[in-house]
């Protein structure tokens, strides 16, 4: 089929290749333009972009899709089907309805739950054991067209949103491929979302990253995987006297009590306000991510010490 691939961040990637992978003919592929980023805040371009161009694929980063131009654009391409990955971008009616068969969105949760703009950390965060991924033909609504396939996928106890994020760029990558032979053949069968199980994964809030050690430990271990590694939930100890940032990255829970926020041995376990998590995984500032006995031998801290 002749398709116009549409996505922007590492997520987009695996299914853009998938599709290449298949025998399908990309026409173009939309990105959001190049961004400044690091240090010296040179322009980067999108995981997409690089992807895209090492196939040799035409690629366009419009600011906007509104404009009547780039819709007589995206329409000249004469694609049969616009396949949508974490794109970025509120696609008009005019570029909805710009293909022959429409445009079909690969989102990262089994809709409805989980619509908007972050599936794959609220999941972790709300505690689920499951979560997938759905293919659902675009409307003009936010996640509410259709959906024609969904894949299930377990979210074990211990599992970050980065190893959730991989594993279903994955099973994503597959699925969109499965929906074009049938989109073809006129039998994709794409029905409406239910009324009830609605929820909506609002953007990540950097407040949100906090740790509160007053909060139940399952939650505290909920919220460290969900946020890991980006951007990563933090607390603060004290060091030379001086309060230094420490990102947690991957906890376990674990038995032991005491005050909420209380190191309660040498291994990194940490009292909450209900039961206790241990510590496996932490990054200092300006530091790469360690072991915890590897922070521990930099950072001697004592049963008792109180994590700010």
């Amino acid at each position: 089929m002749r398709i116009i691939f549409m996505g922007t961040p590492d997520f987009a990637v695996p299914a853009l290749r998938a599709l290449l992978a298949a025998g399908h003919q990309v026409v173009a592929v939309y990105s959001q333009p190049p961004r400044a980023a690091g240090r010296g805040l040179n322009e980067r371009k999108s995981p997409v972009q690089q992807a895209a161009e090492q196939a040799g694929l035409l690629v366009l980063t419009p600011e906007r899709l509104k404009n009547a131009e780039e819709q007589k654009r995206f329409i000249a391409l004469g694609a049969e089907a616009a396949m949508v990955v974490a794109y970025g971008l509120i696609l008009p009616k005019p570029i909805l309805d710009g293909t022959r068969h429409g445009a079909f969105n690969l989102h990262a949760s089994l809709l409805p739950r989980w619509r908007g703009a972050a599936p794959i950390q609220r999941a972790i965060m709300a505690g689920d054991t499951e979560t997938g991924v759905s293919i659902m033909r675009l409307d003009e609504g936010l996640d509410t067209g259709p959906v024609c396939l969904r894949e299930r996928v377990p979210i074990a106890p211990d599992m970050t949103a980065g190893e959730l994020h991989d594993l279903l760029a994955t099973s994503g990558a597959k699925l969109m491929v499965n929906a074009l032979a049938p989109l073809e053949s006129g039998t994709l069968d794409c029905r409406p979302q239910p009324g009830d199980g609605i929820t909506y994964a609002a953007k990540i809030d950097t407040a949100e990253a906090r740790i509160d050690w007053s909060r139940p430990a399952q939650e505290v271990h909920n919220r460290i995987r969900g946020l890991s590694p980006h951007p990563g939930a933090w607390f603060e100890i004290e060091l030379n006297g001086k309060r230094e940032r420490v990102k947690a990255l991957r906890s376990t829970l674990a038995s032991g009590a005491g005050a909420p926020g209380t190191l309660i041995d040498d291994r990194l376990t940490i009292a909450c306000g209900e039961g206790g998590l241990r510590l496996i995984e932490v990054q200092r500032a300006g530091k790469r991510p360690m072991a915890a006995d590897e922070f521990l031998r930099g950072v001697p801290l004592r049963s008792g010490t109180i994590m700010g």
